[in-house]
């Protein structure tokens, strides 16, 4: 916080009730995550009510750790808790008044960023630019929300220099809200497109909605050639208010590219004709659009050309999200290497925190650089660290030292990177949780390379943002009382099982679902505490499930008999599930067999029920309703005859994915989420409303020119007639990549252009027509992903989006980020 608050102060900007025999208390920290405690005295908690917990409920933890003051709702009753209480109507508002008011006292430059894409990258490289002069403080990760903005405010601090704030918005409405916090001095529209189109009535009036950010700026940067942008701009500000860069004559910078073979230079002449030259690692467009916003602030701003291209030498493109990787000997890394301020300190040690347990939780971290003043800097990152119970602090500079006389844990100190990569491996890391996060011109990413996992070029990446979205999407559509199993069968359809059940455990899931128990056992030695239920259990697997509490579905009166021995013979009891058959045909009881069912029931009363479901046929097919209405009927009173027998009643479910979205009447005790959560709508109702959570990638291997006549593959299924360029890729049939993509039925997207298969696909490459793209070895090829759904590449080749994803091989490199 850019200054301390009394609680009196803090009632009149929120308009609140102030309770309190402290009146001159100090606050000098704000904060809404319950696991983020330090200075408890001097902090106020507000008490938000979010997706999957209500603040106020924290309140008596909190209490109990020290906390005194905090803001709640007036629905919410204090009585009996002995703090400092500030009541307001709707606590999510207060936080945004106490934010704008501390924007009030900030009286250096403040930059707004917004736009449809590369918001987080320019605020990012910005920032690494503008450090060089300047100490600077800017939104962690993609605080650009409702909530996230007033949280970046509330890191501004007194020494600060410049301030770089990113607004991000979904709907009309919500700028307004957003500009009245940041109130910019130096605005940046980075560009328009698709995201949240559906939000908005049309293009130009999300871009309407955007520029209310800065109504009151001072300046505003926009690219001229962007012409619905510019004209949207040009026609809702005066001309002395703009600041235009173009690649035609005529803005106030013309921007000249020259890509040459190992840098690109970028020349940017004036209208009084001075120029400046800048070199770059930068090539894609995309990027050199990004830089060049950075470029035109920083210079507006007023750091010099040579602190400029100091910082430019450090940027690469980098990938703008918290990611979590596989390490070696079992070791877990947190790639945080793009960015390291305090802010983004506590947003990567709180990811830290959610991970499965590991041995020992390792950070390595840099520098501060141009952060402000050592000592208070450093002061508050012990305060930081504290909170957070690491073994093993490994730090990487000159001042960085200076945490040694904090005595927040074991500390290892090198001047440098390359001394630290020198004595590596005598920290002996196995089984640990490592979190590795430093300034960009420390290049941790050699440290992450050197501890990461080598398994495959090819990489299946994990939005777990997305995987957030779309369980809390179907819980939506849930009642308050419905319970969530969520299937992670299948290596969690391909996604990779223990990192995926761990976040279902943050996210608030009631129970999960394997095919075999082999997986339940791998998930409860990953540290997943969840219940677990068996599908397909065998009776050699039930010693395992005992040992390891995992619960079998019993489907047969054959096996229900096998279960029941077996327990009565060891002596303990068991939870079970049993699967009714209404119609799938599969596997289940049957109407005939209740009476016989019943019997066992009461022969074996060591076998506790934990729940009785059914699986819907056709729950996505509009068409078998009636089928389907016919079912849950059946399963509703066959449920009900056989829990009348039992001293509790079990947890009913029927209802998958599909069955959540088509029959919201029959959603019993509990449901079962399974394709929707990883982002495919199967009855196409609610499409637009999830979010893909994965995208496959690899790289070009190699590229060839090929005359006329030539083939290509195996039995020389490929042909180029009028000859061609053909890419070869690292991956095949064994990663998972279906041979039935061979011969143009499926494609990849290589700079944003489609590239069909050419030939058939190899067990481990596989070639594809680049003629018409200016592609390069080494650039990234997208498989599937938002940009190339899954349900259009399933249909082509005549299968369904479960087993593209499941059939990803597990030699594919899952990587897990945070944007």
């Amino acid at each position: 916080m850019i200054r301390p608050l009394k609680l009196p102060e803090i009632a009149k900007i929120c308009e609140g009730s102030l309770s309190s025999n402290q009146q001159d208390l100090e606050i000098n920290r704000i904060f809404i995550d319950s696991r983020q405690v330090f200075q408890p005295s001097k902090s106020l908690f507000v008490a938000l009510q979010g997706a999957k917990a209500n603040g106020v409920d924290f309140i008596p933890e909190l209490i109990e750790k020290g906390v005194k003051s905090f803001i709640i709702p007036d629905s919410f009753d204090p009585q009996g808790l002995e703090a400092n209480f500030i009541q307001v109507a709707n606590p999510h508002k207060a936080l945004q008044a106490i934010s704008a008011s501390l924007r009030d006292h900030f009286e250096k430059p403040v930059v707004g960023i917004t736009g449809s894409n590369g918001k987080t990258i320019v605020k990012e490289w910005l920032g690494q630019l503008l450090q060089q002069g300047f100490s600077v403080v800017k939104s962690p990760k993609s605080y650009n929300s409702q909530v996230g903005v007033p949280l970046s405010i509330l890191e501004i601090q007194a020494y600060h220099q410049v301030a770089i704030l990113e607004a991000g918005i979904s709907k009309v409405g919500e700028m307004q809200t957003l500009g009245e916090m940041i109130r910019p001095d130096l605005g940046i529209f980075t560009n328009i497109g698709t995201a949240h189109d559906s939000g908005f009535p049309d293009r130009r009036s999300k871009i309407q909605e955007k520029l209310q950010l800065f109504k009151d700026s001072k300046l505003l940067i926009y690219c001229k050639d962007q012409k619905i942008v510019r004209e949207e701009i040009e026609r809702n500000f005066p001309e002395n208010r703009l600041i235009a860069w173009s690649d035609r004559e005529g803005a106030d910078f013309t921007r000249i590219v020259k890509k040459e073979a190992t840098e690109t230079r970028l020349i940017f002449i004036k209208k009084d004709l001075s120029t400046h030259t800048f070199r770059t690692q930068l090539r894609d467009t995309a990027s050199l659009e990004n830089i060049t916003h950075c470029i035109v602030a920083a210079l507006t701003l007023g750091l010099p050309a040579q602190k400029i291209q100091e910082g430019l030498s450090h940027l690469k493109p980098v990938d703008m999200r918290l990611t979590l990787k596989a390490g070696i000997r079992d070791c877990l890394l947190i790639d945080d290497t793009y960015n390291h301020d305090l802010g983004g300190l506590r947003v990567a040690l709180d990811f830290m925190k959610q991970q499965r347990p590991k041995r020992r939780k390792i950070l390595i971290l840099s520098d501060f650089l141009q952060q402000g003043e050592a000592a208070q800097i450093y002061q508050e990152a012990s305060e930081i660290l504290k909170n957070h119970q690491l073994d093993l602090i490994i730090g990487v500079g000159k001042e960085i030292r200076t945490l040694e006389n904090h005595q927040i844990s074991s500390f290892s100190w090198f001047p440098t990177t390359q001394s630290l990569l020198a004595e590596l491996k005598s920290f002996n890391f196995e089984n640990d949780l490592l979190l590795i996060t430093g300034a960009r011109i420390f290049e941790f990413e050699k440290i992450v390379n050197q501890l990461q996992q080598r398994i495959h070029g090819t990489t299946l990446e994990i939005n777990l943002n997305s995987l957030t979205h779309n369980f809390n999407f179907y819980k939506k559509l849930l009642k308050p009382q419905t319970k969530v199993m969520v299937m992670v069968k299948a290596f969690a359809y391909g996604g990779g099982a223990p990192e995926i059940a761990n976040h279902l455990q943050i996210l608030g899931a009631d129970y999960l679902a394997v095919a075999f128990t082999d997986e339940g056992v791998a998930l409860r030695q990953q540290g997943i505490h969840l219940p677990i239920m068996v599908l397909n259990p065998a009776e050699e697997s039930l010693s395992l499930c005992q040992e390891y509490q995992l619960e079998p579905v019993v489907f047969s009166l054959e096996f229900f008999q096998l279960v029941g021995e077996w327990s009565k013979h060891g002596g303990q009891a068991m939870k079970i599930h049993l699967d009714l058959d209404t119609g799938m045909h599969r596997l289940g009881f049957e109407k005939a067999h209740l009476e016989e069912l019943k019997k066992l029931i009461q022969e074996h009363p060591q076998l506790s029920i934990a729940s009785i479901y059914t699986h819907l046929a056709a729950a996505d097919e509009s068409h078998e309703k009636e089928y389907s209405l016919s079912q849950l009927k059946d399963f509703e009173e066959m449920s009900t005859e056989i829990s009348a027998f039992l001293p509790e009643k079990p947890l009913f479910h029927a209802l998958n994915s599909a069955g959540i979205v088509a029959f919201p009447d029959y959603q019993f005790d509990m449901v079962r989420l399974g394709i929707g959560l990883y982002g495919v709508e199967v009855t196409g109702n609610y499409s637009s409303e999830l979010q893909s959570i994965s995208q496959l990638k690899t790289t070009i291997s190699q590229i060839k020119d090929l005359p006329a006549g030539a083939s290509v593959g195996y039995s020389r299924k490929g042909r180029l007639p009028n000859g061609g360029k053909i890419a070869t890729l690292p991956i095949g049939y064994a990663d998972g990549y279906d041979r039935r993509f061979s011969n143009g039925k499926g494609y990849v997207l290589i700079r944003g252009k489609n590239a069909p298969v050419i030939g058939n696909v190899c067990m481990d490459m596989v070639m594809i027509d680049v003629t018409a793209i200016d592609a390069e070895v080494g650039d990234e090829v997208l498989i599937y992903g938002a940009e190339i759904p899954l349900a259009p590449l399933a249909e082509a080749i005549g299968t369904i989006p479960y087993e593209l994803l499941t059939h990803i091989s597990t030699r594919v490199k899952r990587v897990y980020f945070l944007d």
